[in-house]
């Protein structure tokens, strides 16, 4: 759209705004009905470790949205000179799994707790075994089984758990509802009903330890939806949530809101059998959509679903980019130091391209990125380590290239099993997240530890909140109208822009070198947790 175009559509409210809540961003995007972004806004939060929790504040959940949004709405205002008033279609999306508790008249029963948190160990043991299949310790029915183990009082007062994404879907709607992608990471889904497994709902019911509470699984879950179904309306109330200035105008349609991993898949056009994406970020994941079951259970191979609800096999890791940030940090305050104001991008273009000169196994360097703990290492807590041999090359090359190695590390063990173990293929396989911007260099490591081809879009590093937006235009189509997966085909990505690289078979071998003493030197991480409280 020109200009014209894009203002008549402002001005008629045909624009649809998408929500992310990440796990150091809020990122809200406004696009048009041609899916071109007209205004952005983010926020940036972390998460905070109090009283053994990793937890976000609900206040500051809130204040980190009404910001983004009154960027956009600036931003329109400054651009095109009228005020935001009419959207037509809205989706919220947030970092999948967790754990929202609320009583029946909507009060939080406890803090938020994040899927960065390992301490459902118990219950996702069980409950994988009850249903032999996979219940990682960061789903929200690990997490409720974990408190019913643990006898604590909130769990009496329940009336419904939710997650991030789902929260905020239902103070803007009023609705109790979740995207199919991202209720897979709450309880298990049967892709034939699309909801729930009912043979599981059962099992869990009739478990001695849940019968004693009066609530039922079935009713404190929220409702199911597929990505295009009616997932209510923005009221009044969610107007005033989303813009204090009191401009916007409710009635906007609202799409299922879904999880972080859906967003990547449809903002990387990977929601068909035999394709698969990876984001990157604080933590990482691998989606690859199944087009046959997996031959048995894996503890470290999720089994969620597209937006859609096709079976997608999940290779999740709670560790990526954020060592990489603080060892970063570490750089700019001595650039400061000599008077140097590095903006962000040049300091990690600066870093990542002095890896141009690095040994292809990092020069026998190691490091560990965990600031939490790490399930497919099965480490229980975080300690950030670094270690290296009095012989090793100590560059800064090798250095930087060593926290690259490291952040795909867990990843590429997870990925192996799919590989190695269930011969499963791709017909393509595309990452996205900010490790992606500066070009070729992440993208080519990332080939080389998974030894396979790699593509990266245009839109790599801000997917999510505008895959969310796609969704919300897809909710004015309607699923019965055209499938998702036709929609981003037929509409969305007719002319995408991407670079594939191959895997080089020098820095595949170096990867190899670097991984096997990664694996050798996991007892020393183990060792840092026992003894550094």
């Amino acid at each position: 759209m020109n200009l014209i175009e894009t203002s008549k559509a402002i001005q008629q409210g045909n624009v649809s705004l998408g929500i992310e809540l990440g796990s150091t961003r809020i990122k809200a995007v406004l696009i048009t009905d041609d899916f071109h972004m007209i205004a952005s806004g983010s926020y940036v939060w972390e998460n905070k470790f109090e009283n053994g929790i990793w937890t976000y504040s609900l206040d500051e959940v809130w204040s980190g949205i009404q910001r983004s949004y009154a960027q956009i709405a600036a931003d329109v205002q400054g651009k095109y000179h009228m005020g935001l008033k009419k959207i037509s279609a809205i989706g919220v999306s947030a970092m999948m799994h967790g754990y929202l508790a609320f009583s029946k008249n909507g009060t939080l029963l406890t803090p938020f707790r994040t899927w960065r948190n390992n301490i459902a160990e118990q219950a996702a043991d069980e409950l994988t075994d009850l249903f032999n299949f996979n219940i990682p310790q960061r789903w929200s029915i690990a997490h409720l089984y974990q408190a019913i183990l643990n006898k604590e009082l909130h769990v009496n007062d329940i009336g419904f758990i939710t997650t991030l994404a789902g929260y905020v879907h239902w103070k803007l709607s009023g609705q109790r509802v979740l995207g199919i992608g991202d209720a897979s990471g709450v309880f298990p889904i049967d892709e034939v009903t699309g909801t729930y497994a009912a043979d599981f709902l059962d099992k869990f019911e009739s478990m001695e330890n849940v019968a004693q509470y009066q609530w039922s699984i079935r009713d404190i879950l929220p409702k199911v939806l597929r990505a295009g179904e009616y997932a209510g309306r923005l009221t009044r109330e969610g107007a005033k949530l989303l813009d204090v200035h009191g401009v916007l105008q409710e009635g906007s349609l609202m799409a299922p809101p879904e999880g972080d991993a859906g967003t990547g898949m449809v903002s990387t056009n990977c929601v068909r059998k035999r394709t698969g994406n990876i984001s990157v970020g604080t933590s990482a994941f691998s989606m690859v959509v199944l087009d046959k079951p997996l031959k048995k259970v894996y503890r470290d191979i999720d089994i969620v679903t597209t937006p859609s609800g096709a079976p997608v096999a999940m290779v999740h890791i709670n560790n990526c980019s954020s060592d990489i940030n603080a060892w970063a940090n570490i750089f700019k305050e001595f650039a400061e130091r000599l008077g140097i104001d590095l903006k962000a991008d040049r300091l990690y273009e600066t870093l990542f391209l002095s890896t141009m000169k690095a040994d292809p196994d990092a020069g026998g360097l190691i490091n560990y990125s965990y600031l939490s703990g790490e399930n497919i290492t099965k480490m229980p807590a975080g300690r950030p380590l670094f270690v290296r041999h009095p012989s090793s090359s100590f560059t800064l090359g090798n250095f930087v290239q060593t926290q690259l190695y490291a952040a795909f590390a867990p990843l590429k063990i997870g990925m192996d099993i799919l590989k190695n173990e269930e011969q499963i293929e791709t017909d393509v396989l595309i990452a996205q997240g900010g490790l992606f911007k500066t070009q070729v260099i992440g993208q080519q490591i990332l080939a080389n530890a998974l030894n396979t081809p790699i593509t990266v879009m245009s839109t790599a590093g801000e997917g999510g909140a505008w895959g969310m937006a796609v969704l919300a235009v897809y909710s004015k189509y309607g699923s019965e109208r055209v499938s998702l997966e036709d929609f981003l085909d037929q509409e969305v990505f007719t002319d995408p822009g991407s670079v594939t690289l191959n895997p080089d078979p020098e820095g595949v071998s170096g990867y190899e070198q670097f991984i096997k003493k990664y694996q050798d030197g996991l007892p020393i991480e183990f060792m840092a947790i026992k003894s550094i409280s």
